[in-house]
């Protein structure tokens, strides 16, 4: 059965580095019988462009049948000074919220020709490979009441809402717990019980789950910034790391400095199987993006894109094998001294956008 995918290139570099991945789905597809067909839609700025908002009904619908959608980066600073339900980001909250993609997985792998690209020490980060699973459709992103209001003596207050409920808890943490059973069977829970309320619930949560169905996975809770200073201290330490939305969203992006550029890194966002299908919403990007500072000009790495279908292959369409293959050929690139500018040094050869894609297509065909 002929399957789909969606791309949703957006803005900056975004429309660069899923060009790479199509030409790989294109090579998988004469060459390894991938039956997919390809569609694409606007988001993000390029949707505010085109329509006047971050992402119009008819791509949500195009995105709710497909069996995966891949997309690019939104924003920049043309779109800035917008309101928050106007600018590129809501196009994404948005996606996130109505395909209820509540599980967010975002690898921190260390290539080892990439070890001496990390901030840190090779020592610290070479064969580093660690797994954040980041709640994604709840906490202070969603919740009520928030906004900007004017008080009565002239000042002005922002608010915003963290809050989780037991039930969002406990289908993330089962996503961790999974996934870990099938790692080194480790998993750190990050919150902050010790000042908010809502991080005690995540907590005893977390732990209830574990003591009910899980008590072989290994559990250990962690304040998230002393999560933050491990990860620069001994990130080798972890194996799938628990969070959620906002502490997720700012550690998974300091773990990817660890492997030597942002441009490295993917992500998948998971919803929950059909019962009566099978069918699991899903959502794969790049973390690194849009980069306005280089759009256009060539010299984007596609790798973080690439391996964002990689995961989409495993994860959406039962492809494993390739997935392997094409994770085996980005690795084999960069092993080569083949680089794009934010991961190059002294020996590499230095390229840009497309030669790259070229480079990691030429090994996956080898």
């Amino acid at each position: 059965m002929t399957k789909s995918l969606l791309i949703l290139p957006g803005d900056g570099i975004g429309p660069e580095v899923t060009a790479e991945a199509i030409k790989v789905v294109n090579w998988l597809r004469e060459h390894r019988g991938f039956d997919v067909e390809i569609s694409q839609d606007l988001l993000g700025g390029a949707s505010i462009d085109a329509t006047g908002v971050p992402l119009t009904d008819a791509a949500l619908d195009k995105a709710k049948a497909a069996d995966a959608v891949l997309m690019g980066a939104v924003g920049g600073p043309k779109w800035v000074g917008q309101p928050y339900d106007k600018r590129p980001e809501a196009g994404l909250l948005r996606l996130r919220k109505d395909l209820d993609l509540f599980a967010n997985l975002r690898p921190a792998i260390c290539f080892p020709a990439l070890a001496d690209s990390s901030s840190l020490k090779r020592e610290f980060v070479e064969g580093l490979d660690l797994l954040f699973v980041r709640e994604l459709t709840g906490g202070v992103y969603f919740g009520t009441p928030r906004g900007i209001e004017n008080l009565p003596n002239g000042e002005r207050r922002g608010i915003n809402t963290q809050v989780y409920t037991t039930s969002e808890i406990h289908r993330v943490a089962r996503v961790a717990f999974d996934l870990a059973a099938k790692r080194r069977n480790k998993v750190t829970s990050a919150e902050k019980h010790n000042v908010m309320e809502s991080g005690l619930l995540w907590k005893e949560e977390v732990q209830k789950l574990h003591d009910a169905d899980y008590a072989s996975v290994e559990l250990e809770h962690m304040l998230a910034d002393n999560c933050a200073m491990q990860l620069v201290k001994n990130p080798k330490q972890f194996d799938v790391i628990l969070t959620d939305n906002l502490f997720g969203d700012i550690l998974s992006d300091q773990a990817a400095m660890l492997t030597g550029s942002l441009g490295m890194l993917p992500s998948a966002s998971l919803g929950a199987k059909d019962a009566a299908t099978g069918k699991q919403a899903s959502l794969y990007e790049p973390i690194h993006g849009s980069a306005p500072d280089i759009a256009g000009k060539g010299v984007a790495n596609p790798c973080a894109t690439i391996l964002s279908l990689a995961m989409c292959l495993r994860f959406s369409f039962g492809r494993g094998e390739d997935a392997d293959k094409l994770e085996a050929a980005v690795a084999q690139t960069l092993a080569d001294g083949i680089r794009t500018a934010d991961i190059w040094l002294d020996g590499c050869t230095r390229v840009g956008t497309s030669e790259m894609g070229d480079a990691i297509l030429e090994r996956l065909a080898a």
